[in-house]
């Protein structure tokens, strides 16, 4: 048996929204992690899997792309804001599972609403997407001054740190709910299944765990 075969296959999975979809996903391509990841009391985050030669880990997600990219893990799950975040040029997104559906749009406060694009060259705008919103406002040739946040965002103009957000949005009614309204959208997103460029050439399991997830795609879009 190869030294490959023998290492297990490791298979990043995001913690948050996308999970409570992804994992009927998973069971159908046959990933099922053991009954201890369903455990809400307990904090690992490396889990055993009923296929003897392949674990779970549960990271941010953020993490499953770096993971991934850098082959710590061979096969992950992550929404498609991220591959875009990061445009990791070791990844692959081989297929769109369908799930985890939402989008990143520029938000503002309802009232007393910031100057028009039009008359402005320099933002500042609160994310936690740096790369995503400074390419974005690139394209309307405005230059955006990136406050990197990873939560709370919706604070950021009240509190005067940023006139704008770009953040996730579902409902909308979070934004709402904080006195912004929701001005521009930037991509629609969803979850995909991501894997190592150098894994799916070398490590036969990855090009068959791709398969597997493709056919219940095409299945599932039938």
């Amino acid at each position: 048996m190869s030294e490959t075969a023998n290492r297990l296959l490791t298979f990043a999975v995001p913690k948050g929204r996308i999970l409570d979809e992804a994992l009927p996903v998973m069971a159908r391509a046959g990933v099922v992690p053991e009954s201890a990841f369903h455990d809400k009391a307990d904090r690992s985050l490396s889990f055993a899997c009923e296929a003897a030669d392949m674990r779970i880990i549960r990271v941010r997600a953020f993490d499953v792309a770096t993971f991934v990219a850098f082959g710590a893990a061979q096969v992950g799950i992550v929404g498609s804001d991220v591959i875009e975040e990061f445009n990791y040029s070791e990844l692959y997104a081989p297929v769109d599972l369908d799930i985890g559906h939402c989008r990143l749009s520029v938000a503002e406060p309802a009232e007393g609403n910031p100057a028009p694009l039009g008359n402005a060259s320099h933002l500042r705008v609160a994310t936690k997407y740096p790369n995503i919103t400074s390419r974005h406002f690139e394209r309307q040739g405005v230059q955006a001054e990136c406050v990197k946040l990873n939560g709370a965002m919706e604070l950021a103009p009240s509190l005067g740190l940023a006139g704008r957000i770009v953040d996730l949005v579902s409902t909308g009614r979070t934004l709402q709910q904080n006195g912004l309204v929701e001005k521009e959208r930037i991509m629609d997103i969803s979850a995909r299944l991501i894997v190592n460029r150098v894994a799916l050439k070398t490590d036969p399991r990855v090009a068959a765990l791709v398969e597997r997830f493709r056919a219940n795609a095409v299945k599932d879009a039938a």
